[in-house]
């Protein structure tokens, strides 16, 4: 039989990264994520028939570039735990400086109300909504199969957020008006040379037309009908398009336009304050 070292040998062999490899196999083992010492203190020990297969099956999706998010059903985000699957997309490490620019914004009402824009899993408004429960938070999807992974989220969580079903503002009410709008929409061209290995998560999620600007710019575009004199949109973008979407701010009227790097140093995100008046 195989022993628990031998296993992770034979996926690191395999080419899967360490941690893959460990998480993977707690996965089939039915213990917890956090249990990577277990791994080592029981490195000897032999796995049956069943959780042999069960891991291999697991390591062959994940060397074929299904996210590990999906096979183990998790992802942390901004110290919260999503449920993900392959209904929405994989949260990014790097989306939680966009999480972490709302949070600091300066002069936001006690009770502000915030709007996020293709929220998927609903990582950004839960995650807003968990360092500002006092915020109204709403969470709007154009897919009913993403909003379900939301509200399980919410509900798993604790975190009460409103969920609209619609594409980006067109069926928000035309009288509402928010303090912030945020939004991490597809923003991919639809010959990046990065869809291959992306190629398990929602198409719809990740490509935006021929130069990957065509949400962002829509968005860029509508907001400012639904945002407070003074609120804010901030957006998440590709890391060669902080100068574009500066640009399609700009030109929408907006004021304070600025950028902001991720972990890495790259202009991640893109936000600016609406005025309250038309751009000339």
């Amino acid at each position: 039989m195989t022993t628990v070292r031998e296993a992770l040998e034979h996926a690191r062999a395999a080419g899967l990264a360490r941690l893959d490899a460990q998480l993977l196999l707690l996965h089939a083992l039915g213990r917890s994520r956090d249990d990577r010492a277990w791994l080592i203190a029981h490195d000897g020990d032999a796995l049956d028939a069943v959780t042999m297969l069960r891991y291999q099956a697991l390591c062959g999706q994940r060397a074929d570039a299904v996210p590990l998010a999906y096979l183990v059903g998790k992802r942390s985000f901004y110290g919260l735990e999503l449920e993900v699957d392959a209904r929405v997309l994989d949260p990014r490490p790097d989306t939680e400086t966009l999480v972490d620019w709302a949070l600091a914004l300066p002069g936001m009402p006690d009770a502000a109300r915030v709007v996020d824009l293709g929220t998927g899993s609903g990582a950004i408004a839960l995650a807003i909504k968990a360092q500002r429960p006092h915020w109204q938070v709403c969470a709007v999807d154009a897919s009913e199969a993403a909003l379900q992974v939301a509200r399980a989220n919410a509900l798993r969580l604790g975190l009460a957020i409103e969920t609209v079903q619609g594409h980006w503002l067109q069926t928000i009410p035309a009288a509402t008006r928010f303090d912030l709008i945020v939004s991490n929409p597809p923003y991919l061209r639809a010959d990046d040379q990065h869809l291959p290995a992306l190629r398990h998560e929602p198409r719809e999620a990740l490509v935006a037309g021929d130069d990957g600007l065509r949400d962002l710019r829509e968005i860029a575009a509508g907001a400012a009908a639904h945002l407070q004199p003074g609120g804010w949109l901030l957006l998440e973008h590709g890391h060669d398009q902080a100068d574009d979407v500066r640009t399609l701010l700009r030109t929408a009227g907006y004021a304070q336009v600025q950028s902001r790097k991720d972990l890495a140093g790259i202009e991640r995100c893109t936000g600016g304050r609406h005025t309250g008046s038309a751009p000339l």
